[in-house]
């Protein structure tokens, strides 16, 4: 229980934080010796954190779903815009992680490479954040814009680079300002959640030894559901007066320990 509760929390906090929760996911259990947590807990936390971003964006997400079928009558209005502009970022990270898994079977999940992408990922979320300026925000986000956001959010499948923080990082480099940057980002990680989390219980429901919910991963979802939500307030408020320096910093001085112990 209590490594479920741990991972609970650092899954819900780094899942939107800049700093890539798989990373963290992947240390935390080789430090303290713990086995594997299975494929019952990924589909569980993913619930949790797929529940606490509709719900804190709840408003958000009746909007542009509602405002979807007006896209078909062809009248232009924001939350419709917004809607098609998730589905192209979508796509991307789908195309992509099924070539990898399905076709090539590559397997990122290395200490070196994870410790690479958290230095390399957090220097450039580091100049983009400080260079680029902040004269964009949510309502002019263009197709293009949707795409190359995408796209960069295909990189997360390696371990280290962090679905949000590179997202984060395309919309900063678009010029976008930090906070609908990070909107955009949580917004787009609803449809990428709900894939990443729908083709792990299809995996778990097609093996031989299907490990089912329990009451311990019930309560782990529900701790990933509260962080989560959380951890999407603390970084909104965050970014009202503060960069993403500090969480620059902490990915940069991270890597730096994991590849200093990995040699």
């Amino acid at each position: 229980m209590i490594q479920t509760i741990v991972l609970a929390l650092i899954q819900s906090a780094t899942e939107f934080l800049p700093v890539s929760s798989s990373a963290h996911l992947i240390i935390v259990p080789y430090l303290a010796s713990w086995k594997d947590q299975g494929a019952a807990f990924d589909v569980a936390m993913h619930l949790g954190t797929l529940i606490a971003v509709i719900v804190y964006f709840r408003k958000d997400v009746i909007n542009i779903i509602s405002s979807a079928f007006l896209i078909f009558k062809k009248e232009t209005i924001l939350n419709s815009n917004i809607f098609l502009c998730l589905l192209v970022a979508t796509i991307p990270a789908l195309l992509f992680g099924f070539f990898i898994e399905v076709i090539f079977h590559a397997d990122f999940r290395n200490v070196k490479i994870l410790a690479i992408m958290l230095i390399v990922f957090g220097i450039i979320l580091f100049l983009v954040d400080k260079l680029k300026p902040q004269n964009k925000n949510m309502k002019q986000i263009t197709l293009k814009d949707a795409l190359l956001i995408g796209l960069a959010q295909s990189l997360a499948l390696i371990p280290g680079t962090s679905r949000s923080g590179i997202s984060i990082t395309m919309a900063r480099f678009l010029g976008f300002n930090r906070e609908d940057a990070a909107r955009f980002s949580m917004l787009l990680s609803i449809p990428t959640i709900l894939a990443a989390g729908a083709w792990t219980a299809l995996k778990l429901f097609q093996t031989e030894n299907i490990e089912v919910f329990n009451s311990q991963l019930f309560v782990g979802m529900i701790v990933a559901t509260l962080g989560g939500m959380f951890a999407i307030w603390f970084l909104l408020a965050w970014l009202k007066k503060a960069s993403f320096g500090i969480f620059a910093a902490y990915r940069i001085v991270l890597g730096g320990i994991l590849l200093f112990l990995a040699l």
